[in-house]
Parts: structure tokens; sequence; C-alpha cells
């Protein structure tokens, strides 16, 4: 019988190798079919030695045992045993002709399971000396298939594919090499093979054949930089191509700005612009006086200003006739800035209204009707904004705060504009998370950057400190002082869901806090399961002084501009984002009298150590920015589940920004050449493109 034709569809369960009994577990890992298996590479490599017996490792560790040797040897599972300790530990003795070796499982119990006596097992990993005995602890292990090929005896580069409980690594490894040759003869590279000569890039076949077959490091290193500006290129020419039609195909009215609308703008803000302030005005300013429509995004640190400068954009619109609205993430930050705009507008005939999803039907239905009538000029509204049924006579301009905090289908109901037609708003996204300047080329490629730096006149600096929570009463004694002294604070403590188990420790926490050093402060609670109007009440007695200290969910991460609030307490600091904790420690400092932040944290990771070290270090949201991809890393960063885009595999920024630029600057080229890549030469690369980005970044509805 002759062996099936493999293509990259082929499934798994017709795969040496896997058959039915692992076929459902790799598909459990998103391993359904070749294609699948040869994209799922190694996330790192390790030198094994030579396959050697038992009895020979002593020699290599050493009478005094104090070097760790990296090996892989074999042997039967003579006796598997539960060890207790401060670890949960399986302990195996593995034996073969010549000696005996320990092996020690650390938090993985489940393996007791799957390992019994009698089993020949193959280990690899550093084996050292443990009192008088040779030990392995958490070594790469396999149950010796008799089929497979004998080892070679040669050192090797082995590697390591991210694994599952039911999936171990050299399972996957073994199923891949087994069809290597034959899947990668299938691959089609859609780079021509001048270009590719020109940037000294490999092959695309060759590039997956030495990732899952290494020869030396230096061939790795050639693989995964073909690899890396595949990803790369392939998300800078929907970006490029995105632009393109935006600048190109799409209108927004031109908005005019005279001397005497200037005038009358600064008229109604309540400081004078700082030089940098003006100059992002500007550059707004000049974008919406264009056809073509505005992709801009304003980031700011805290507390810099950003409404003000989009409250001036939106007012360019309300002046030509047109309409504008901002969205903003959580109810409390739209009333916030419906308040906050709402007194700046005061006395002028500028009609203005509040959206949110807690709205009475009746209200909700006015104010729709009004909008679509165009009887409204400025709204500000939550999600409810993008829900079906909304619409606006003449929206021209669009603001999203918080870009980050909404999905890419999210952002792009408010860039509709007329059906069957090319006209679009203009759209500015604001952010208090800058975007580090390694990332600024991604997803945000599209976009113009416009910074305001600094802080708004009359802002103090705000210090920061990290407690253990042994010392955590001492906080509050501080707390209590402040208050005494006729200040006021905030004290957050982390949720994960607005629950009931939630309002519990709320209730508990202020009934301690009440009991003990804040006895003679009033206290109130806030938090996301209270309708608006009890937000609103208490949050309007918190700013008349009639409570002293706030104890609040992240509810109060943005748009709360309490001047006398000087202290805030953050509970269990570790368990919030490093931007989060940059956000909440902006509630505080907001008026003359310097601010302090202190973060009550036992962390029991290194990322929560680092987060705590890194907001302690500074006050620089920029800075913080950068330390936040150092530390998290650019998929998570960016947001890959909130702005739709597949994380990159091997792309790593900061450290291929080099060629991302590379990317981006042949990206332009090719799009500014073919705009849709339409030409045929383009089809395979177009289609892959679209494959992979097409409905993230909207290329569908591009072309």
């Amino acid at each position: 019988m002759s062996k099936p034709t493999l293509t990259l569809t082929t499934d798994v369960l017709e795969l040496p190798h896997i058959g039915k009994r692992h076929a459902e577990a790799f598909r459990g890992m998103g391993l359904r079919c070749v294609a699948d298996l040869l994209i799922h590479l190694p996330h790192r490599y390790e030198q094994e030695e030579a396959e050697l017996s038992i009895g020979s490792l002593a020699e290599l560790v050493g009478p005094q045992g104090t070097s760790e040797v990296q090996v892989s040897t074999r042997g039967e599972v003579a006796r598997v045993k539960r060890g207790f300790g401060r670890k949960p530990r399986l302990e195996i003795q593995l034996e073969d002709d010549s000696g005996r070796l320990e092996i020690v499982f650390f938090n993985q119990p489940w393996l007791q399971r799957r390992i019994h006596p009698g089993q020949v097992l193959r280990v690899a990993g550093k084996v050292r000396l443990h009192g008088s005995a040779l030990q392995m602890a958490n070594p790469r292990w396999e149950q010796d298939d008799p089929e497979a090929p004998a080892p070679t005896g040669d050192s090797r580069l082995l590697p390591v594919y991210p694994a599952s409980e039911s999936v171990s690594s050299m399972m996957i490894a073994r199923a891949i090499d087994a069809i290597l040759d034959d899947a990668v003869a299938l691959l089609e590279d859609h780079l021509p093979d001048d270009y590719r000569r020109e940037r000294g890039l490999l092959r695309l076949d060759e590039a997956y054949r030495i990732l899952h077959r290494p020869s030396d490091r230096d061939a790795v290193k050639a693989a995964r930089r073909r690899i890396a500006f595949d990803e790369l290129l392939l998300l800078q020419l929907g970006v490029m191509m995105k632009r393109h039609h935006r600048i190109k195909t799409l209108h927004a009215p031109a908005l005019p700005l005279t001397d005497e609308l200037q005038q009358r703008m600064a008229a109604r803000i309540p400081f004078t612009l700082t030089p940098n302030q003006r100059e992002v005005v500007s550059e707004i300013a000049g974008d919406l006086q264009r056809g073509v429509p505005m992709n801009r995004l304003l980031q700011g640190d805290v507390g810099a200003g950003k409404t003000v400068v989009g409250l001036q954009a939106m007012l360019m619109a309300v002046a030509a006739g047109h309409q504008a609205t901002l969205l903003a993430p959580t109810e409390l930050l739209a009333e916030q800035h419906a308040m906050s705009i709402e007194r700046m507008l005061e006395g002028s005939r500028v009609r203005l209204a509040l959206l949110t999803g807690s709205m009475a039907a009746r209200e909700r239905t006015r104010c729709l009707e009004a909008m679509a009538a165009g009887e409204l000029d400025i709204v500000i509204g939550t999600h409810a904004l993008l829900s079906k049924g909304v619409e606006f006579r003449n929206l021209a301009v669009a603001i999203i705060d918080e870009q980050h905090r909404f999905g890419v289908h999210q952002r792009a109901v408010l860039r509709q504009g007329r059906p069957g037609t090319d006209d679009v708003p203009h759209q500015l996204v604001m952010t208090a998370t800058p975007i580090p300047r390694t990332l600024s080329l991604t997803i945000f490629g599209d976009l113009d950057v416009s910074t305001i730096h600094g802080r708004l006149p009359g802002r103090s600096p705000v210090s920061t400190r990290h407690v253990n929570g042994d010392d955590g009463e001492a906080v509050y004694v501080e707390l209590a002082e402040r208050v005494a002294r006729g200040e006021q604070g905030f004290v957050v403590v982390p949720v994960i869901d607005e629950s009931e188990s939630l309002l519990k420790d709320i209730g508990t926490h202020m009934a301690e806090l009440q009991a003990g050093a804040l006895a003679d402060c009033r206290i109130e609670s806030m938090h996301g399961r209270m309708d608006r109007e009890e937000r609103e009440a208490i949050m309007e007695r918190f700013r008349d002084g009639a409570i002293d200290v706030l104890v609040a969910t992240t509810v109060i991460e943005v748009g709360i501009d309490v001047p006398n609030a000087t202290m805030i307490v953050i509970e269990q600091a570790d368990r919030f984002g490093l931007a989060q904790l940059h956000q909440l420690r902006g509630r505080v400092g907001r008026g003359e009298k310097p601010g302090l932040c202190v973060l009550i944290a036992d962390p029991v990771t290194e990322d929560g150590e680092a987060r705590l070290e890194a907001i302690v270090s500074t006050d620089d949201g920029f800075r913080i920015a950068e330390l936040d991809l150092e530390i998290r890393g650019p998929g998570e960063l960016v947001g890959s589940r909130q702005s739709g885009l597949p994380p990159f595999q091997v792309a790593s920024l900061p450290r291929d920004f080099d060629l991302l630029r590379a990317a981006r600057r042949d990206a332009e080229a090719w799009i500014d050449g073919d705009p849709m890549l339409q030409r045929p030469e383009h089809a395979l690369i177009r289609r892959r493109l679209m494959k992979r980005h097409g409905e993230a970044l909207g290329l569908v509805d591009v072309g």
C-alpha cells in the first residue's frame, strides 16, 4: 500500500508518531494539521550531549559534585514515590546495568499517573550530586519508543517546544521531525528571490527546516531573522495599505479655524496652555482643516491636559455646524468628562449630552432622537455609543479616550461614515498609557502621534513607596494624620469581578479600617455595581469634603479629580498592571499639596516584584511604558486580544526594532507601487496578509 501524499492540511491523525491516542491532545494545543506543526516553533534550544550510560555520569560531575552537566540518558523506572516538603515533588529511581539515577519533579503531581515502575524512560537535563546520589531535577522526559532510531552518539542542538501536560516537547519534536523534509518542500515563498537576496534573507523552506532541525546557533539566528522579518513585513503592509486607503480614498469634513474661533475657544480654557500644549492643538487643528480624515494618537501622562486639547477639536466641529463625540471606557470617566466639559462650556450655545448604558429607556430614546436629528452638538458616552440604533446626523470628530480599553471592532464603529459614501469622521485617540517608541510603528503605524509633556499648571509631584503587608497599620496611621490636617485619601482594593464576594471584601476592609487607625475618619465605598446616581452622589460628597477616605475598586482609575486628595493606598498592589498602578497614582497630587502613593504588597512572582520596583523608581509615564515593555513584552502591552492582532511568534521588540524599521520602509514602497497588492506577482503575499491581519486591520473593507 502506497504512503498517502502529504499536504499542509493533512490531519495529525494520519501522521506517524501521533496516532489516535495522542491526536486529540495535539488538537487541544491547536496542532490540527501539518501546517500547524510547521509553524509551532521551538521557544528555546538546549545543547544536548551524547546519550550516556547512568554509570558514566558520575565522572562528568566530578568527585566533589560541584558542577552541573547537561546530559541525556535512559533507564528503567525502579521506583516512584511521592515526596513531601515545602514543594510537592515526585521522586523516581531510574536504573540501567551501570548505575542508578534519582529523578525529582517539583510541582508536577500529575506525573504520578503517567510514570510507573517497569517503564523505560529517556531523560535529558542537568545532572548533579545530591548527597552521595546522582540527581536530575525536572528533566525533559519521554517513554522510550522501541521504534525510534537509536541515538547517534553525537552532541546536538535540541529544540524545546511549547508543550502541555498531555503532549511533551519530545513528542512534538518527534512528530515534526518525521514529516519535516516533505512538509517544508510544500512551502511557497512569498518573497521574490532578488528581493530576498538583497536583504540577506533565507528562503522560507530553509528557515523553517533550520528552526526545527538546527545545526548550530548561528543558523538558528539567520532562520529566526527571516521569520521575524516576515511577521513584521506582513503587519507593515497591512498598516500601509490601510493608511493609503484613508489618505487617497476616504474624505472627512474640512473644519476651518479662524482667529475669532481660536480666541473664543481659548477663553473657555480655565488656564493658559503651555507651549507644548499649543503645539499639539496646532497639529490637530492642521489635520482637521484638511479633507483627509485625521487619524491621530494623543498621548500624555496622567494630568497632562488631554481632555482640554480634545475639547478644542470638538469645538472646531461644532463651529462648522457638525457634531462631535467622545467615547470613554467607563461610566465614571464619561461622567467626569461631561462634568468638566460642561463647566468649560457654561453659558455657551453648545448642546451637550451624556449617553450611558444605565440611562432610563425614555431618556435614552430622547437622546438618540436628538443625535439623529442634529439637535445635539457634543455627545459623551460609554460603550452605549457603539450599540445598534445609535446614529449621528453629521459626525465630524470622534474622540476615543483610553483607546487600549476598547477592542478593534469597537474602535472601528466610530470610524464608519455615511452608508454608501467614502465620508468618515476625523478620529483622535487619547491615552495616558504612552506608547513606547519601539511599539509606535506596529499596530499604531497608521496613526500620527502628538505628545503632551509635563503636567497641568498647579499639579504637584507624587512620591511612591512600597511596604509589606505587615507594615500596613502604620500606613493607615499616616493616612489618619493627613485627614486630621484637613486632607483626603483613597484606598484601592483589587477586584477580579464585581461580584457579591467583592462587596463583602470591601465591607470587611472598611470595617477593619473603621475599627482601627481610621476610627475618627468619615469613610465611604464605591464600586462598579453602583448605579450612576449613587456614584455621582458619593463623588459629589467626596469633592465637597464630606467624605475623608474613599475605599474603592479600580472604578477610580481614571477621571477622578479631587485636588484635596493627597494620599492613595493600594492594597495587594502586585495584582495590578504597571500602567494601572500609574493611573491610580495619578488620582493624587492634583492640587498644590504633594501627593503620596503607598503600595501594600508581598509579591510572590518576579513580575510582581519588577512592577513594584518600576513604579517606585519613576513617576514618568513614558519611562513606565518602556519598563512595562521590558517586563511584559510587546504582545501583552499592545494587547493582542484588544487589538485583534495575532501576537508575534518570533519577532521581539525592542530587540528587532531595526528589522521593524526596514520592514516599514519596504512596505511603504511596496504599497506606493501597488496599493492593494493586486498585481499577479503579489497574489501570494496578499493572501497571507489577509489571512493573518485582514479582519483585525479592517482590510476587507479596504479591498
